[in-house]
């Protein structure tokens, strides 16, 4: 291992423990379950050893060990601890579990975790269990209760002057793509945290940047999950705290940190529809990773996938292929073939194939990112709805509705159960049954999930979000084809506003809307539904011997007809003729 690697471990591993240690002082006085993971025996005890001494102001500090018999967490804690407040546990002994042939005692540990929360709640203090990462690596899945109640999970790297002949067992496979553990502080207490760190540290302090990152990280996730009380004012902050991290992370030359916060920040952009900011930061947070961790880290195909995400978004298919396929193949070789990482490799994969109508390609990929998702996280989790949603999509796009309609109404269960009602991703999940139920002709069952869907994004994400404008465009087609063409004709030009200031003109999106306004108001002159007029368009192209029938035929012959009375007049004989004749064989 050359020495740039090991100082870049050091640096990770010092801007970890200033993290775990806010968290701490922030947790004083409530339960937190805070979960520590590292290898190194002398590591992990000098890691604690130096929290206990500055936070030696708080009198009750104690060292709770597991029994090696029965590791129960509660009963340590409750043998072990004498006051229930304004305290600190440190939990160890879950180290020693799991080798030398003790698997019994480390499926004993699972049960015991997995039925602990409820018990702990009497507790008013931060819990800080240590565990090695290839406990870490089951912990998800054996103990979901208890992981689902996590406050944060810190991953201390191994400094190889730590190292005394410890066996490392499948390191590649147990790294964590997700190193930004979700806070579940409230905003009132990062934010009295940061007060009082810049009263102690000052104001240029290298110890802020991990509030600001905190506090970036947790409106950021507040405003695009729809927890926002007011989503303006958190949006800006979020964009504030992150800008604050970067400026601070840049100037002490933290690289790791920088490389997180410029992609959460892309993140956020990316989630607004700025699209155009977001790029060139997703590109800076791949540089710094490739330059620090080598072009084979899980980080990196983190980076490349988030990377193609955009890309897509951005109808840049050509652009986004290659990113997803390197970082589906670095992921698979360094994490393996089943884990939850490469379950969002293959699903976005098949979301771009999908795009392209690479059906046929898409489905399998589908299929083996819900295998993945449902063995690794549990048939219930929101991952699982994305999968099911997905696959719904593609079955409807190929006219399979009848295969389509449960995937979505599971997926929808899911996502409000564990989401909540007004969550973004249960906006999509109506949104897209109420496509499935349109398509099939079933407008009183369409009409309501759309603008269910339609208030949530509005309230979630802002009026002008590209979510919303899809909402828009999708009740004006509905109401078109009932025949409501000037409320229909309305929604698609603010839809097309929204897509043009917020997507670009180039955009597929924006493409289609510019089609979907002028076939609406066409639809409008003849009075007959979208499948009709398309079939009128296609005819036409056929006669003038013209491209098949893609956007730019048809605004070309949407045009052509507006602009030609003669033909108008004609379309609209042959269609109430074809009417006539219809109710004559009825």
């Amino acid at each position: 291992m050359n020495t740039l690697t090991n100082e870049s471990i050091i640096k990770a591993n010092e801007q970890t423990y200033i993290s775990l240690l806010v968290s701490i002082e922030a947790g004083i006085g409530m339960l937190q379950i805070f979960i520590a993971v590292c290898d190194a025996d002398r590591q992990r005890e000098n890691i604690i050893a130096n929290y206990e001494k500055e936070l030696a102001y708080i009198d009750n500090i104690y060292r709770v060990y597991l029994d090696s018999q029965e590791p129960s967490l509660k009963q340590a804690i409750t043998q072990q601890v004498t006051l229930k407040e304004n305290a600190i546990a440190t939990v160890l002994g879950a180290e020693k579990l799991g080798s030398f042939n003790q698997d019994e005692l480390l499926k004993k540990f699972f049960g015991y975790l997995q039925w602990t929360r409820e018990a702990l709640r009497e507790l008013k203090m931060p819990i800080i269990l240590w565990i090695p990462s290839r406990i870490y690596a089951q912990i998800a899945k054996q103990a979901p209760d208890f992981w689902s109640w996590r406050n944060g999970v810190f991953h201390f790297q191994l400094e190889p002057s730590l190292v005394t002949n410890e066996l490392l067992i499948n390191r590649n496979s147990e790294v964590i793509l997700d190193n930004q553990a979700s806070s579940i502080f409230s905003p009132e207490q990062l934010e009295a945290s940061l007060a009082e760190a810049i009263n102690q540290w000052g104001a240029n302090s290298t110890k802020l940047e991990t509030l600001y990152s905190q506090l970036g990280n947790l409106y950021s996730e507040r405003v695009q999950s729809g927890k926002s009380a007011d989503r303006e004012r958190e949006l800006a902050l979020a964009e504030q705290y992150f800008n604050r991290a970067i400026v601070l992370q840049t100037q002490f030359q933290q690289q790791d940190a920088l490389a997180n916060s410029l992609n959460n920040l892309a993140e956020l952009y990316e989630s607004q529809g700025r699209y155009n900011d977001a790029e060139p930061l997703y590109l800076q947070s791949l540089d710094i990773r490739k330059r620090q961790l080598g072009d084979d880290h899980p980080f990196v195909a983190s980076s490349l996938n988030n990377l193609a995400v955009l890309y897509r978004s951005q109808g840049r298919y050509n652009d986004a292929e290659p990113l997803y396929l390197q970082s589906l193949d670095i992921s698979k070789r360094q994490l393996g073939d089943d884990h939850p990482f490469v379950a969002s490799s293959l699903n976005n994969l098949a979301v771009l194939y999908r795009s392209q109508g690479r059906y046929n390609d898409a489905e399998p990929l589908y299929l083996q990112s819900l295998d993945i998702w449902k063995r690794q996280l549990s048939d219930a989790h929101p991952a699982v709805a994305t999968s099911l949603n997905n696959l719904a999509g593609l079955y409807e796009s190929q006219g399979r509705y009848n295969d389509a309609e449960p995937l979505y109404l599971q997926s929808l269960d899911i996502s409000k159960r564990q989401l909540g009602d007004d969550h973004p991703a249960v906006a999509t999940s109506l949104n897209n049954l109420a496509v499935s139920y349109e398509s099939q002709g079933r407008y009183n069952d369409a009409e309501p999930l759309y603008l269910q869907s339609l208030d949530i994004r509005k309230r979630q994400l802002g009026d002008d979000h590209p979510d919303v404008a899809t909402s828009l465009n999708n009740l004006a087609v509905l109401y078109a084809s009932q025949g409501k063409y000037s409320e229909a004709e309305d929604l698609a030009k603010q839809a097309l506003v929204i897509y043009q200031n917020r997507l670009g003109n180039e955009h597929p999106n924006t493409q289609n809307a510019v089609v979907t306004v002028k076939l609406l108001y066409v639809m409008g002159l003849l009075h007959c539904n979208k499948k009709t007029l398309i079939d009128v368009l296609q005819t036409l192209a056929q006669q003038a011997t013209l491209p098949a029938l893609n956007n730019e035929t048809a605004l070309t012959l949407l045009e052509m007809i507006e602009s030609n009375p003669e033909l108008l007049s004609s379309i609209r004989e042959s269609l109430q003729q074809q009417t006539e004749a219809s109710d004559g064989n009825t």
